[in-house]
């Protein structure tokens, strides 16, 4: 079993996780997010949600060190990003998947959980050319933690099928591999349940809160499957053109007129 997370080792108390603070993007003029302010707690499953355009994605970038801001700080476990290089990120413990598979498809599916485990690994290059001392254990360490993470998605049956050959479902769940692999602390996924049958979607819900049960993990959840988001977030966030427009528990933010208006075009 990958190596469980506990408030002690995390520390901080009560305070946030991650902290976004007044963040500002503007690309040519065009304001992305409008002074967006908000806590993640840590042990939190977090919706993050608003119309296409509202910048949730803009933000989830910035997040992971893609895009730069303008205005505001974000910071992680105590941590400012700003001057975190994206190099460095999953190695500070933030794990991400993506809108868009971005997946090894020639490589088996061990083998793309395995490139997850690249920031928890210490030998270098040159080191693994060589195969000096300690290569072989830490191969062996990252196979055994992959297979661990197979076992717990299910997905053994095709562990040494090319990712290629598979499913979208099971390919989602193959990020979402790879994701964990680096052991974050903080798992941000960006749309996991888009090109999900229903049955799969139900099943994702599921999982998500069986990942931060079981990994002691903080979920920040980018998705437009509302159906999903209220079921599983503990708090919800909303933008709209670039603003916070509701934030609170998954039932006040459904009833917050602002959000029924961002949805529905009216207030009613």
């Amino acid at each position: 079993m990958l190596q469980e997370r506990s408030a002690v080792r995390n520390g901080g108390g009560d305070a946030p996780l991650l902290s976004v603070h007044g963040l500002c993007v503007r690309f040519r003029g065009i304001t992305a997010l409008d002074g967006v302010s908000f806590d993640v707690r840590r042990g939190q499953i977090a919706g993050l949600i608003g119309p296409n355009g509202a910048g949730k994605t803009t933000l989830f970038n910035c997040l992971s060190r893609l895009y730069g801001y303008s205005e505001g700080r974000i910071t992680f476990d105590g941590r400012p990003m700003e001057d975190v290089p994206r190099h460095k990120v999953a190695g500070m413990g933030i794990g991400r998947t993506f809108q868009n598979l971005a997946l090894f498809a020639s490589m088996t599916v061990l083998d793309n959980i395995k490139v997850g485990r690249h920031p928890r690994t210490r030998k270098g290059f040159l080191a693994s050319a060589l195969r000096l001392p300690g290569v072989a254990e830490e191969e062996a360490d990252s196979t055994r933690r992959a297979s661990e993470l197979v076992r717990f998605l299910g997905l053994e049956e095709v562990a040494q099928q090319r990712v290629a050959e598979l499913p979208f479902g099971t390919r989602k769940r193959v990020e979402l591999g790879r994701a964990l692999a680096s052991e974050p602390s903080l798992l941000l996924l960006d749309e996991p349940a888009a090109g999900l049958n229903h049955e799969e979607v139900g099943s994702l819900g599921s999982l998500i809160k069986a990942i931060r049960d079981q990994y002691h993990l903080t979920v920040l959840l980018v998705e437009h499957h509302m159906g999903l988001v209220m079921s599983v977030s503990d708090h919800v966030v909303a933008l709209n053109f670039g603003r916070k427009i509701s934030e609170g528990t998954p039932a006040q933010v459904r009833k917050d007129p602002e959000v029924v208006q961002a949805y529905l075009g009216t207030e009613s």
